[in-house]
Parts: C-alpha cells; structure tokens; sequence
C-alpha cells in the first residue's frame, strides 16, 4: 500500500512539474526580441517562423514573415524551393525593426542575404507590416570564397552597422553597411573575422570541412564577443554542433580566444557542447533583458529522435571575463 501510495505522489509530483515546464517548441536558428513585454522568436522556417511569449516559456505561433517566396529569391537563387528560409536576425534601431534572412540550395553558397523591416512586431497592431528591400549581399560559386548566409547585425561605437555573415568555405565575414542597411558602404570595406582549416585541394564550389558557421556579436565588459558555431547541424541525432567564442577590443578584430589563438587561425573557446540528452547545440545568439543575458539557440532532442528545439538559458561571465551558461 504505501508503494502505491508513493507512486501515486509521484506520477502527482511529475504531472505537476510538466504543467510548470510547458514542452520546448520546434526552433532552428532562433533569435529573439523584446517588444512591449512581449517576446518574440524568430527561426527559419517557412516564409520565416515567427513565435511570441509573454514568460519565455510558454510560446504561440505568429503569422511568417512572408506569405510567400520574395520573387526576387526565387529568380535570384537556383535551387531555393518552397519558401523555406533561413537564420533570422533581428534587431531594432530609431524606431524600426530589421530583420536580415538567408536564402540559399543546401551545401552551395548560392547564396543571398536579404532585408526586411517593419515599425512593430504585433500582428495586431494596424501599421504592422513587413517591407522587404530584397537583396543586400550575394554570394556567386567560382568566384567567392564564402557563403552569404547567417547574418548578423551589429553596430561599432559610434553607431555605424556592419553585417557578420558566414558558413564554411573561407569562414566568417564582416562588410561595413550603408546608413539604410540595404546594401555594402561604399567604398566597400571587408573582413574575416574567423576560419578553420580546409583542405586545399578541394574545388571552390564545394562548401570543405573548415566547419564554422553562425556569428553572432555581442558587446560586453569593453569586448566585443563573436560567438559561432563549429561541426555540424542538421543531422538530427548525428549532430556534432557545438557553440565557439573569441574576444576583441575592436569590431573588426582580431578576434582571440582564451588561449591568445586567433580565430582566423582556427582558435575558439568552447561556450556548450551537447551531450547524451541534447545533441549538437548551437547557431545561438544573445540577448539581455532586465540586466540579465540569456543564451538562445538550438539543440537537437534526443528524447524526441533528434528533432531541433528551441533553448534559452542565463549567461553569466567568469572573473577573466568569458561567458559561461549557468546552470
């Protein structure tokens, strides 16, 4: 009787513990924003998926950003089908929400970063619409050695925006922005911010093994931080992500790890790394809200065959300085 009984309390105690937790929704490449106490997600997905919370927990779908394919996607990008677009970034700056996205065919860096702005992120809200200003950077096989996808924006000290974008081939790149972000200032100015190793002997076309992807740029203690991630996504189960940082006293680097290894030399500090629960983790970005910053990303399940979900967890900072996830 009392085995019954303490397995009655408890099957009560993790029903109780459930309705605390609510299930972790379906997320790739998440970025987050606060707008009026309000949280918003947005992932790739269809036409961009976009979720809201009021807690951060609980989340509910909001209509994507796009209904349909940009036609200048479609024309633009060989092998992009069916609206499924790529790595979000958000940000807000002088009353405007901007939101870059990715389009490209899967292992090619025919490859487009483009634009979309709106003044508010409520659907409810009478002047919420998207604007799409269509492509800001391109990336064309045989004759760039990088992939123009997984933008983020980001802004020096005097305010000026530079977009960090990159995937494989020769790593993480950074190109100074016009005032109207909608494409390169002029006259153009380019860096690479990270790298790892590719064999030497493959074809331009062909994406390599130097795995890094991801950057996300995040000010802090006089630092700017550059976050990627190493290995590889996508493969469910088999997943290998896992997320990276270097640090520098200047937007455009150079970038060094805690080891004094430059990330263009293949450094990286590990931030996370999955493990029997939750595989390859990553493509992450940071946010603060209230004085507290949080690490978002995504992290393949394995209580729910390898499916990606969405994970936000506290970030805090040792005493040198370098972030590390709170338990």
């Amino acid at each position: 009787m009392q085995k019954l009984l303490l397995s009655f309390l408890l099957l009560l105690s993790s029903a109780a513990a459930w309705a605390q937790t609510p299930p972790r929704i379906p997320a790739h490449d998440p970025v987050m924003i606060r707008q009026d106490n309000r949280y918003y997600l947005f992932c790739t997905g269809r036409g961009i998926a976009v979720w809201s919370s009021s807690d951060m927990k609980s989340w509910q779908p909001e209509p994507a950003v796009f209904a349909e394919a940009p036609a200048w996607a479609t024309a633009a990008v060989p092998g992009f089908r069916g609206n499924h677009i790529w790595a979000p970034d958000i940000s807000f700056h002088h009353g405007q929400y901007s939101l870059f996205y990715s389009i490209s065919a899967f292992g090619k860096n025919t490859s487009c970063i483009g634009l979309a702005t709106n003044t508010t992120l409520n659907p409810k809200d009478p002047k919420y619409k998207w604007v799409d200003h269509g492509r800001v950077l391109q990336s064309v096989p045989g004759r760039d050695m990088w992939n123009a996808i997984d933008p983020n924006l980001v802004r020096d000290a005097a305010g000026t925006p530079w977009l960090t974008f990159g995937s494989f081939w020769n790593g993480i790149k950074l190109v100074k922005l016009r005032p109207d972000l909608t494409a390169p200032a002029q006259p153009e100015q380019w860096q690479t911010l990270a790298s790892r190793p590719r064999t030497a002997q493959l074809a331009d076309s062909l994406p390599g093994d130097g795995a890094i992807e991801a950057p996300f740029i995040f000010q802090k203690n006089g630092f700017y931080y550059l976050f990627t991630s190493f290995d590889y996504c996508c493969r469910g189960v088999e997943s290998t992500y896992k997320i990276m940082v270097g640090r520098s006293k200047t937007l455009t680097g150079p970038y060094l790890d805690r080891a004094n290894v430059p990330l263009t030399q293949g450094g990286g500090t590990l931030v996370l790394a999955g493990d029997q629960n939750w595989f390859g983790l990553g493509h992450n970005a940071v946010v603060t809200f209230d004085k507290t910053d949080y690490l978002v990303f995504h992290a393949y399940d394995a209580a729910d065959q390898g499916h990606p979900k969405l994970r936000v967890e506290k970030l805090g900072w040792d005493s040198a300085g370098w972030p590390v996830v709170k338990p």
